[in-house]
């Protein structure tokens, strides 16, 4: 085996097992739990992929939605909390660039399957 080969067998079972530590030590400190609300809804669930995509829609809907309700009150008067609107509009747009980016890796992938060969 080649030094190379021979570092790399022993450091990949040492980078499993800290991941493996890692991930109990998250888990048991409920870190999953403490995501954010867009990745909660990007969580694999039982229900299926359609509701997963569907629960990523809702919430980017849900942020949108949320964003605009803020600048508009902002804009009419009724609150000064400014940055409580930019900070709103800046997740909005995150959360869609992300969904966008979702969809272009989805449209991507199922071109790369229809281009193959049987």
């Amino acid at each position: 085996m080649s030094p190379v080969g021979s570092v790399y067998s022993s450091l990949v079972p040492q980078a499993m097992a800290r991941a493996e530590a890692l991930r109990e030590k998250q888990a048991a400190a409920g870190a999953i739990g403490s995501l954010p609300d867009g990745m909660r809804a990007a969580a694999p669930t039982s229900n299926g992929f359609s509701e997963m995509l569907g629960g990523l829609v809702d919430t980017v809907s849900s942020k949108q939605a949320e964003a605009s309700q803020l600048t508009q009150k902002v804009l009419m008067g009724e609150t000064d909390q400014l940055h409580q609107s930019v900070i709103a509009m800046q997740e909005a747009g995150v959360a869609f660039s992300l969904m966008v980016e979702v969809r272009n890796k989805l449209v991507e992938s199922y071109q790369e399957l229809m281009r193959m060969q049987v």
